[in-house]
């Protein structure tokens, strides 16, 4: 298994996490002020969500691709740019969660 796998993987669950958060506090935020700017964060968070935990459903429980993923099938330049797409989001989530909780 190589590192870029690992890096993937725990980049998608902390993704994932982090907008179970913002997408608690951004749908507490519509439920109480009725914002479209809120609503709209809301289903951003959601759609977000579901492509992050896709990707952890591939990554850890399909089982023809989450062996395919962990083989040395997968070429390195394709796990760097997966992983470099997950960890971009990881810091982009992070910066959300804290303009969210300041």
């Amino acid at each position: 298994m190589s590192l870029w796998f690992d890096v993937a993987r725990i980049s998608a669950g902390v993704n994932v996490a982090l907008l179970l958060a913002l997408v608690w506090v951004w749908g507490r935020n519509y439920a109480q002020f009725r914002s479209k700017h809120a609503l709209g964060l809301a289903m951003f968070g959601v759609f977000l969500l579901g492509e992050n935990a896709f990707a952890l459903y591939i990554y850890l429980v399909d089982p023809t691709l989450s062996a395919w993923f962990a083989s040395e099938a997968v070429p390195p330049i394709a796990w760097r740019g997966m992983m470099a797409l997950h960890v971009l989001q990881t810091a982009g989530l992070l910066f959300l969660v804290w303009i969210t909780w300041d």
